[in-house]
């Protein structure tokens, strides 16, 4: 069942308002009070919508309030049933650091049609649009990807590029891709817009290869499933996180989530800049009015735009 398309413009306007709140914070060294800001506003706008809404994709556990908990319900609980992904600020250290690519995003699905996973570590590729289903997997080696992906693609390995996090615990991927000639661009944080970068009319990458956290592979997934793109992820827990994934229904703990698997039928994904960014432009100050810039995506709809808007303060 499609989403109706008048949801759209209100889902935007709570990414907006966390961008917003997230902006008064832009450079003033505090990760926390940036992502308090942005929290409190996309709290209030959501609750404001004629739905119910559920967060299955959250910052916590409904004891760490004033996060916007798993679990927890929103919305004036009189409308269609969602389940929601947020992520109010993905970026807090870059807000705290005054640096690009901060930005409040969500991404909203019918109950059911997003997968609740636990905020912990997934392992994740990601691949564009117009490839053959199932082409890549996380336990084929990187060598062996690498290949089936340049052979799809019609590129010679040493004309791919992938993007990784830069972490210590990628030493071996970054070994395996330097060696085969396969061009790095690294992240320091921020995986959203990492995976992200594989897609659109001029992907500034191929390949996305790293673990990132879990709540943003499935909020990169939403996105992916507006593209046509493909993800694959698995996550990685400890024996702690594996009570708390038991809780939100999941047992087997090997299990490789494809993008069906993570987001089925109709999406609807925002993401409203913060600073500047390559998905967005950032929060402007204009004296007396803020411009903000969402990129906007409807699956069913076919919507794929900028939207920016002006706020008086």
């Amino acid at each position: 069942m499609s989403i109706d398309s008048k949801f759209l413009n209100l889902f935007v306007k709570a990414t907006e308002k966390a961008a917003i709140g997230a902006s008064k914070f832009i450079g003033k060294k505090d990760k926390i009070a940036a992502d308090k800001g942005a929290v409190d506003p996309m709290r209030r706008e959501l609750n404001k919508i004629n739905m119910e809404g559920t967060i299955v994709i959250g910052e916590g556990e409904m004891d760490e309030a004033p996060m916007l908990y798993i679990g927890e319900r929103l919305g004036t609980l009189n409308g269609p049933q969602f389940d929601i992904a947020v992520d109010p600020l993905e970026g807090t250290k870059f807000t705290a650091n005054n640096q690009p690519n901060a930005f409040s995003v969500l991404a909203v699905a019918n109950k059911g049609d997003l997968l609740s996973a636990p905020d912990t570590y997934m392992e994740k590729i990601a691949i564009g649009s117009n490839l053959p289903k199932k082409l890549l997997d996380i336990d084929n080696g990187v060598e062996e990807n690498i290949k089936l992906l340049a052979d799809a693609k019609k590129k010679k390995i040493t004309e791919l590029k992938a993007c990784v996090l830069k972490r210590p615990r990628h030493d071996l991927i970054v070994k395996d891709l330097t060696r085969l000639g396969v061009k790095i661009n690294f992240i320091t944080d921020g995986d959203i817009s990492g995976v992200l970068s594989v897609v659109g009319e001029n992907p500034l990458n191929d390949i996305y290869y790293s673990t990132g956290g879990g709540p943003e592979g499935v909020l990169s997934a939403a996105a992916l499933s507006c593209y046509g793109g493909q993800i694959q992820g698995r996550l990685v827990l400890n024996d702690e996180e594996k009570i708390r994934a038991r809780k939100l229904g999941i047992k087997d703990f090997k299990k490789k989530y494809d993008t069906e698997d993570m987001i089925k039928g109709d999406v609807i994904f925002c993401a409203t800049g913060v600073t500047n960014g390559d998905l967005t432009e950032g929060v402007k100050d204009l004296g007396n009015e803020f411009e903000v810039t969402t990129f906007a995506l409807h699956k069913s709809k076919k919507i794929n735009k900028i939207i920016k808007n002006i706020y008086n303060k």
